[in-house]
């Protein structure tokens, strides 16, 4: 684990591979992705962007000078949400990987990636360090909360439609 209190995917994929493996699924269901970014002024900023999970890692490919690359370029703090797709069923739970984004110069790697990817150069690239993933998803009556973190177990949380207070499960 790195110093800022992240792991990168392979880590998270030994740590907890079938929780891992729900997520790359629901992520591989479509190519596009909701990524949000801190701007400047530390307002947050949406963008749509194609996750690549590649070499037990995952990558995060940007035009060169996009206002996302700049965004994680000065901050590396990030979320991406998987694309919930059409309707309101959210096949297989809404997904969310939140970490830091860790922008990867060395030209060997970058041109490894973009012979890999079909990726057109010049891009920005950056790997994924995990500080939290999480899933809900309904099941039955109950709304189901799972999160994980560096250095912790998975942990579920339920919870009904009253006012009764969530249990961990």
């Amino acid at each position: 684990m790195a110093d800022t209190g992240t792991t990168p995917w392979a880590a998270f994929e030994a740590a907890e591979p079938d929780f891992a493996a729900t997520v790359r699924e629901r992520f591989g269901q479509y190519t596009h992705h909701a990524l949000a970014t801190l701007r400047k002024d530390g307002s947050p900023r949406l963008s749509g962007i194609e996750a690549d999970f590649r070499s037990g890692e995952l990558w995060l490919g940007m035009m060169p000078n996009s206002l996302k690359a700049r965004d994680v370029r000065r901050d590396p703090r990030f979320a991406l949400l998987a694309n919930p797709g059409e309707g309101t069923g959210m096949g297989g739970g809404d997904v969310r990987v939140s970490g830091h984004a860790v922008e990867i110069t060395d030209p060997e790697t970058l041109s490894w990636y973009a012979g890999e990817a079909g990726e057109p150069q010049p891009f920005h690239l950056f790997r994924v360090e995990l500080t939290e993933v999480v899933r809900t998803a309904v099941e039955g009556e109950e709304l189901v909360l799972r999160t994980w973190v560096p250095g912790r177990p998975v942990r579920t949380l339920r919870r009904g439609n009253d006012e009764a207070p969530p249990r961990e499960s």
